[in-house]
């Protein structure tokens, strides 16, 4: 058989890192970022919150790519897991779908719920990275 050892370093490289870039990005968005626009004029406000809206967009498309190749090839690695593990699993799932749909409704401009949605995402995504630590350990 083939030594995927590099391979799965690499994997597990790009799980964390896109993990750390989409729900890290979200986190320091909605708790310094929204603090911070109350020191700007309120007319230049929301083009401020539009434009990083914008520029955090391509990092949210890469984060959910590289989430899904790399989650798709430690599944497929990885096999004879617990009731529980699959439960875990499955929840997490449900949660990362969440985090995905409205990552990428963050980053579109013109959104008045931006930061209703980055508290959402926040708590998704905190609870997604407690599941994982869980897994890691029953595992």
């Amino acid at each position: 058989m083939f030594d995927l050892t590099a391979l799965t370093i690499v994997m597990r490289w790009i799980h964390l890192t896109s993990m750390a870039v989409l729900v890290g990005g979200i986190i320091f968005a909605r708790l310094a970022m929204t603090r911070s626009l109350g020191c700007v004029a309120p007319e230049s406000r929301e083009a401020l919150a539009d434009k990083a809206a914008t520029a955090y967009r391509p990092f949210v498309i890469a984060s959910i790519f590289g989430l899904i190749v790399s989650g798709i090839y430690k599944f497929l690695l990885t096999t004879g897991h617990t009731v529980l593990y699959h439960s875990l699993f499955g929840i997490k799932m449900l949660l990362a779908l969440h985090v995905f749909a409205v990552a990428i409704l963050i980053a579109q401009p013109k959104n008045p719920r931006r930061v209703r949605m980055m508290t959402g995402v926040m708590i998704s995504g905190m609870a997604i990275i407690l599941i994982s630590a869980w897994l890691g350990r029953i595992f």
